[in-house]
């Protein structure tokens, strides 16, 4: 690969140790990327104050066309980045190359949002002082990115960032930072000033980034990953009162209706289910049927998952890649042994392939009983648990029956009746009558201990930037 070095300070640096880069489908050393250690952090975050002085003090308009001309660069080259993607983590070609073009949006998005910052004149009712407020740059941005999205969560957080003028530290996942190392030889082209944007692989995360949370000169940190790890990273911000933008896990309930449109629901749960192989908070975890629907909507969803061809992603004609490591593909098989102990019903898949890669099938598992292990956790594989419901009022109360409130999806033609329940949804985002609500332009976060705040939207670049008041008379 050509670009396996710390990114810090618009140069490549060799760093004083290594870590190997597996290839999930042939379990092979993809590469060897340097690990950054705490004087590299320092290094990145003198580079960033430095380099943000200038950019926080470009007008809007000026950091809007570097934005642009950033998604103009990765569009161009959305098949090198997509290949990049699915070496290092896996995913089909489809998928990798929808994630590419996803994660090139955020910089046209951001370009457009980058001039919006708005703020306000009003009058005081009381004082009759007049209240004017503005929107900051929140200051230097820690950014932790995971390993099942690696171009998409790190455009999605680095895009709003430099639309608000913040400098960042980007820390990849060590299971796909070569996505990210990619990247930054397009920022530069775009114009992105050196120092702005620096990238540390580290196979020492933990002391790392809560190193750089001490640091006073960080105010915004921004996570996507699993809620325990949030957690210790909300522990570590609150010693300096950071900003946290957090984006945790999730365990998505999908409720198909009995006046559902089963080819749509269908259609919505396998976009829902199997997009990235699952391997997404916003997988559907729990798809509750109604008991008038479930046969047919399962033999459907079955037949579905039957057609789709298992292997090495770098091939066009597969659908289904490799999961990341070997600890994710025995954690979902786990999953459905537990379920199949506790009573569930096997449709299709459901066993582990011999051989090289970190393979497993299509899973439609029927029959799921409330003690199922994947019930209550995130399956994050390609298994499809159903269960069945028949009365409204109890399927919203399982739906809502955990610690997460990310997403959830919902399939019903009537329309009242489909407002209403996602209305009683405790959940960031609900998907009705579509399985994919992931989008740029949205406000994307959940509730609970699904995380706080929200990326993209016009919220997404708020999230970097301080609201500042000034009271006066004139």
């Amino acid at each position: 690969m050509d670009y396996t070095d710390l990114y810090i300070n618009g140069t490549w640096h060799k760093g004083a140790e290594r870590f190997d880069v597996i290839n999930p489908a042939t379990e092979e050393v993809l590469a060897s990327v340097a690990s950054a250690d705490i004087a590299d952090a320092d290094a990145a975050l003198d580079a960033a104050e430095a380099a943000m002085a200038d950019w926080a003090a470009r007008t809007p308009r000026a950091r809007s066309e570097v934005l642009r001309r950033a998604w103009e660069l990765m569009t161009a080259r959305l098949e090198e980045f997509a290949h990049i993607i699915t070496l290092e983590n896996g995913k089909a070609r489809a998928d990798a190359m929808g994630e590419a073009t996803y994660a090139a949006e955020f910089f046209r998005w951001f370009a457009e949002e980058a001039v919006r910052a708005d703020g306000m004149i009003t009058h005081a009712p009381a004082s009759g002082a007049r209240i004017v407020v503005q929107h900051k740059p929140a200051g230097l941005a820690v950014l932790v990115t995971p390993w099942n999205y690696p171009a998409a969560m790190g455009t999605r957080k680095i895009a709003p960032a430099l639309a608000a003028g913040c400098g960042v530290i980007i820390k990849p996942a060590s299971e796909t930072p070569l996505t990210m190392l990619a990247l930054m030889p397009l920022l530069e082209e775009a114009g992105v000033p050196k120092g702005l944007v620096n990238v540390l692989p580290s196979k020492k995360t933990g002391a790392l980034v809560d190193h750089m949370l001490h640091d006073p000169r960080v105010r915004v940190v921004s996570f996507t990953g699993s809620t325990p790890v949030g957690r210790k990273l909300l522990k570590s911000a609150a010693d300096q009162v950071l900003k946290p933008a957090m984006e945790l896990g999730g365990n998505a309930p999908c409720v198909v209706f009995e006046d559902a449109d089963l080819e749509v629901a269908v259609e919505g749960t396998m976009l829902a289910k199997m997009r990235n192989l699952g391997e997404a908070c916003t997988a559907a975890n729990r798809i509750y049927v109604h008991e008038d629907v479930a046969e047919a909507f399962t033999r459907r969803l079955t037949e579905r998952m039957k057609t789709l061809k298992v292997g090495n992603g770098t091939d066009p004609s597969v659908d289904v890649g490799p999961l990341v490591n070997a600890d994710t593909r025995d954690k979902v098989a786990h999953f459905v042994a537990d379920a199949i102990a506790k009573g569930a019903k096997v449709e299709c898949g459901g066993v582990t392939p011999d051989g090289k890669g970190y393979f497993y099938p299509p899973t439609v598992l029927s029959n799921v009983p409330e003690t199922a292990d994947c019930v209550h956790d995130e399956i994050f594989g390609p298994v499809a648990a159903i269960q069945t419901f028949t009365d409204q009022d109890d399927v919203i109360r399982r739906a809502n029956d955990t610690e997460y409130g990310l997403v959830a999806y919902v399939f019903s033609e009537n329309f009242k009746r489909a407002l209403q329940v996602c209305e009683r949804l405790d959940y960031g985002m609900v998907g009705l009558n579509r399985g994919l609500v992931s989008d740029p332009a949205a406000p994307f976060g959940g509730v609970k201990q699904s995380g706080l705040g929200r990326e993209g939207g016009h919220e997404g670049m708020l999230e970097f930037m301080e609201t500042q008041y000034i009271s006066a008379s004139w």
